[in-house]
């Protein structure tokens, strides 16, 4: 039996994914803005087309921690993930990642 079949109750560990996927791309979509930076500019500095780029931060993807891992290193900041038990809001509304 696969990880994902244990653990997937009614699609919700697919639906923490995807919000954890639209929380990374708007942050690093953020940074893009702050530090006034293209996707062309990420592209070139990543050694990947444009198009690359659009894929990851579409969110669209499946996003590894790879990709994420490169895009930061290209913008020069650190990645931090943190798993912690869900808010007691967070319990009301399913799970929270």
């Amino acid at each position: 039996m696969s990880w994902r079949h244990c653990t997937d109750r009614g699609g919700a560990a697919e639906s923490a994914g995807a919000r954890l996927a639209r929380q990374a791309t708007a942050s690093l979509a953020e940074l893009l803005v702050e530090r006034e930076l293209s996707r062309r500019e990420l592209a070139e500095r990543m050694g990947v087309s444009p198009g690359r780029i659009s894929q990851i931060l579409s969110g669209d993807e499946n996003l590894t921690l790879r990709s994420i891992a490169a895009v930061a290193t290209a913008l020069d900041v650190d990645v931090e993930i943190t798993i912690s038990e869900p808010s007691t809001a967070g319990r009301a509304q399913g799970a929270r990642v």
